[in-house]
């Protein structure tokens, strides 16, 4: 498996002058983590993560408590500031992120996570940003990575990309929260949905794709307007 098979086909972005107000409520709105910074061509430049967001907050609180520890520091750090003050994705962002190509074994993407620590990376194609792929996308790969498939890598991507583009555009449900993939025709998914008619709708979507032989169903229910943990 590759990472152009786990991955999450559409992800959120936001351009380098998103406020950082806005980029806050889509984190909620969509209950991810983070979302990657492109330019006009698409190309990845930075990612902003709940951590960047929440380093505000604690930045604030630290500098009430720990001002006097600024008198031996040799003044205040101009980089620190722009990030605990910055009101622009360019200014708060971690830049040039990590990123892997749409073919790369998943062993490779989970080396990538453990050795820097991080939850996440987006996925490209010639440098144009395609996707992501998370711990939990890894991690559901790889236990269906040990099931030998009985249909080629293509004939399942191309399952997974039908199943996707139904779901997108005739269930209600978004797949920016959902994680799907596709082994020997065998469908499993993963992920949050607000309702069980939505639920529903995506196993008949799947259902109704041509090379499913079996779908199970591990979505769970988040009610609408409820943030994620």
């Amino acid at each position: 498996m590759q990472a152009i098979d786990i991955m999450t086909p559409k992800v959120v972005s936001v351009g380098p002058d998103a406020e950082v107000r806005d980029i806050a409520q889509l984190l909620l709105k969509y209950r991810i983590s983070a979302v990657p910074v492109v330019d006009g061509e698409q190309r990845v430049i930075g990612i902003v993560s709940e951590g960047d967001l929440m380093r505000r907050v604690k930045d604030d609180s630290e500098q009430r408590h720990s001002w006097w520890l600024s008198l031996f520091a040799g003044g205040k750090d101009a980089g620190d500031y722009i990030k605990s003050h910055g009101r622009k994705a360019h200014e708060v962002m971690t830049p040039d992120p990590l990123t892997v190509e749409e073919n790369a074994p998943l062993h490779s993407i989970a080396r990538m996570l453990e050795k820097h620590h991080i939850k996440r990376v987006p996925v490209v194609r010639e440098g144009k940003l395609v996707g992501i792929v998370s711990r939990a996308n890894l991690l559901q790969g790889i236990a269906n990575a040990a099931v030998a498939p009985t249909q080629s890598p293509t004939d399942d991507r191309q399952i997974r990309e039908a199943i996707l583009n139904e779901v997108e555009h005739n269930t209600g449900a978004h797949t920016e929260n959902i994680s799907l993939i596709v082994d020997g025709g065998v469908v499993e998914i993963w992920g949050l949905v607000e309702s069980l008619e939505q639920k529903q709708a995506v196993t008949v979507a799947a259902e109704n794709v041509a090379g499913v032989t079996r779908v199970e169903n591990h979505l769970g229910m988040m009610p609408r307007g409820v943030g994620y943990m």
